[in-house]
């Protein structure tokens, strides 16, 4: 009998769940003021207290930018085309500081592209899934005449063979 009721073991103490509630507790309120602190600009975003100025004017995609626009050029293509002329008018996207120096080096930008476009082979001009080819050429060569920096992206308004 003694065996028996040395197998009979005490039932081990049970530990309390109380530091595990309250680490729980503690971490989604430090969390959700971590939040609260962040997305109302009291830590990383210059404050609430601080100037709204920069809350009314924040940047975007349109701040800095502006457009020029591009005369309408038409290209006669060779013999061996099924078309005789293409017209292309475009606009540039530029930095707003660079619009003037732009628009001040159009005729180089155009002579650019007739000089790309005449030179360019006519089943290209032609071939539908070359269009993205065919702007990321002339973007680089207008790029390299304006100079770096100053020309965002080439705006294809018209492109049409007839």
């Amino acid at each position: 009998m003694a065996t028996a009721e040395a197998t009979v073991e005490a039932e081990p103490k049970k530990r309390s769940k109380k530091p595990l509630l309250i680490g729980l507790v503690l971490a989604l309120v430090l969390g959700g003021g971590g939040f609260y602190a962040t997305f109302s600009g009291m830590i990383l975003g210059g404050g609430a207290g601080g100037d709204h100025a920069e809350e009314e004017h924040a940047p975007g995609p349109l701040q800095g930018i502006a457009f020029v626009p591009l005369q309408t050029m038409v290209i006669s293509l060779g013999a061996d085309s099924g078309s005789e002329h293409l017209r292309f008018t475009a606009q540039l996207e530029v930095v707003k500081s660079a619009a003037d120096d732009v628009t001040t080096l159009t005729p180089r930008i155009l002579d650019v592209l007739n000089s790309y476009l005449r030179a360019i082979d006519t089943a290209s001009i032609e071939d539908p899934q070359a269009m993205a080819r065919l702007r990321a050429q002339m973007l680089r060569r207008i790029q390299v005449v304006t100079g770096e920096g100053r020309v965002r992206d080439l705006l294809i308004t018209e492109f049409v063979l007839n």
